[in-house]
């Protein structure tokens, strides 16, 4: 498996893999009929400019993604050493094969090591994802706090967002 930067010519292959991410349950916030070619489009160029994307190559299919991550700085002045909205996905066939982890620490290590005037990435994780918090805290990054009522669920179950964050290591406060 091959891991790069995105291009901006990536929307269509960004865009199969969140479609078919997105309909698993609890695999991404968006339904499969929310993940348009606009919105790829906006959250790539967000990312190409002012922040970070990663792509995961299919080991047989080049024309194929198997993972993706990403988040940009929100574009107002006092968070411009942040990284927010911060998403990641695994195709369903490739989950559990440490894809999400690996895309995760060389999305760490990168800003870590070329990034250095950020100082923090933040995301949003559902309360009832347990997995996806332990994963992420197993990568350093920390519960901070939680919005109540956040979510709704397909069965009408409201449930808390926890904002999780990471601090760069190398980030000087």
């Amino acid at each position: 498996m091959h891991i790069r930067t995105a291009a901006p010519d990536d929307v269509q292959r960004i865009m199969q893999l969140y479609k078919e991410v997105a309909k698993v349950k609890g695999g991404i916030a968006r339904l499969e009929n929310e993940i348009t070619e606009e919105y790829v489009e906006n959250f790539l160029k967000k990312s190409l400019a002012a922040g970070l994307i990663l792509v995961a190559i299919h080991p047989e299919d080049p024309e194929r993604f198997v993972g993706e991550i990403h988040a940009y700085k929100p574009g107002i002045h006092v968070f411009k050493h942040l990284l927010s909205d911060l998403t990641i996905a695994v195709h369903p066939e490739f989950q559990g094969k440490k894809i999400g982890r690996t895309l995760f620490t060389i999305f760490l290590e990168e800003i870590a090591l070329n990034h250095t005037d950020i100082g923090k990435v933040e995301l949003l994780t559902r309360e009832g994802n347990k997995k996806a918090i332990a994963f992420y805290q197993s990568l350093g990054f920390k519960i901070e706090g939680r919005m109540e009522m956040r979510i709704k669920t397909p069965q009408g179950i409201y449930e808390a967002d926890i904002p999780m964050g990471w601090q760069n290591p190398n980030f000087e406060f």
